[in-house]
């Protein structure tokens, strides 16, 4: 027998679990089973869950309960909405708001904000920070068909916030590709010597130029700030020839420096050496020339003198001549009148004997000149007519030397 047939006195059960004691026939209310579930969702926030019964003993929730839940629930939810909407910006950083994916003119500056969550998408950039990125490149090729490794250094900041969120997807990525470009049109723009020694800083100067382009062309608002290349070195096959030249080229750095060194301390002794001799010149350009003066001008009184007693002025120049040559010479010859002999007069012996030296002779006073003519007296022949003045002259200290 069925379960909704008639004659089971009551016994069977419906399948929603439900009596047929209460004469009522069919499946539960839909509206029934919804009350219930409400129910038990206020029960589980603190609600009340007595209400009014009805005619078939479901409970009725008051409709001012779910209104206040509600109302609640969506005071909650504006609360938490809003203090999500506020943000800090440091000193470093700018930030650029998006409304519904349009840009906003201003960009926010440093301090506490608020914007609506949700509605508006903020990006903070850091606009101080230097960044820095090392680019290593491995066989390149050069413009004398040479190949080189290289690294290479950007450093660079964030010069427009708004160009580098809205005007390129991601220009960190355009950043990396423009930089290989312009490596590599760089050094395929030079020759391997010049990269390797003394065109390192004008290829990076270069870089960094075409580099600055590129980013301009792409309104990324990236500013390059430096380029430097950190390493150059050729491909390990020809390493050791490569650095052999660069010791060679050194070496000869090394010996210009040393010889411009030498020359730079010899050149002034040079000069001062010049210089010195012709001052010695100079001086002795005018010690002659002032010689001569006072030969002529000593000339031209003993012309005068001369002039004036010729035969006193001969005898005392040849008296002046032969005891200027007497007085330098240490021995003497004196031809004897009346035969061939030649008196030999030993001075220097003489001089020995009495401790009289050449010098203290020719100043010496009349006594030791008389002393000195007694001492040649026995040398020297009888006196006669010829010879007696110049005997007397020598006792006199005239002839002292003769």
């Amino acid at each position: 027998m069925a379960w909704n047939e008639p004659g089971n006195n009551g016994k069977d059960n419906d399948p929603w679990g439900g009596g047929r004691g209460g004469g009522d026939q069919g499946p539960p209310d839909i509206d029934e089973v919804i009350k219930n579930l409400t129910k038990k969702i206020n029960s589980l926030f603190g609600g009340a869950g007595g209400g009014n019964t009805g005619s078939g003993g479901s409970t009725q929730p008051p409709s001012g309960m779910s209104a206040g839940l509600l109302a609640g629930m969506v005071v909650v939810a504006a609360v938490i909405w809003g203090f999500l909407g506020f943000y800090i910006v440091d000193e470093a950083e700018r930030g650029v708001v998006l409304r519904f994916g349009k840009v906003l003119d201003d960009v926010v500056q440093p301090g506490l904000h608020w914007n609506p969550p949700i509605v508006d998408e903020v990006n903070l950039v850091n606009v101080s920070e230097l960044n820095a990125k090392t680019y290593q490149n491995r066989a390149m090729l050069t413009t004398d068909e040479n190949i080189i490794d290289i690294a290479v250094t950007v450093q660079y900041r964030i010069e427009d916030p708004v160009d580098y969120v809205i005007a390129v997807q991601d220009p960190e990525r355009s950043l990396d590709n423009a930089a290989e470009s312009a490596i590599r049109h760089e050094v395929g723009s030079n020759f391997m010597d010049q990269i390797l020694t003394t065109g390192r800083e004008q290829m990076a100067a270069a870089v960094q130029d075409r580099l600055q382009e590129y980013m301009d062309a792409y309104t990324t608002g990236i500013r390059v700030a430096r380029v430097n290349v950190v390493d150059t070195q050729p491909p390990d096959a020809v390493r050791p020839a490569f650095d052999d030249v660069i010791r060679a080229r050194e070496d000869e750095q090394r010996a210009q420096n040393q010889a411009q060194q030498y020359a730079n301390q010899r050149i002034p002794e040079a000069r001062g050496e010049a210089q010195r001799q012709i001052e010695q010149a100079n001086a002795y350009k005018e010690q002659v020339i002032a010689k001569a003066e006072g030969e002529a001008s000593r000339f031209e009184q003993l012309l005068t003198e001369y002039q004036k007693a010729p035969e006193v002025t001969r005898q005392r120049m040849y008296i002046e001549a032969m005891q200027d040559v007497m007085t330098a010479s240490s021995k003497i010859m004196i031809d004897v009148e009346g035969g061939n002999n030649m008196l030999y007069v030993p001075l220097d012996k003489i001089l020995e004997q009495s401790g009289t030296s050449a010098g203290r002779l020719a100043s010496g006073s009349t006594q030791e000149l008389r002393d000195l003519a007694n001492q040649l007296a026995p040398y020297l022949p009888a006196p006669t007519s010829a010879n007696s003045v110049d005997r007397s002259r020598l006792s006199s200290g005239r002839g002292g030397n003769q």
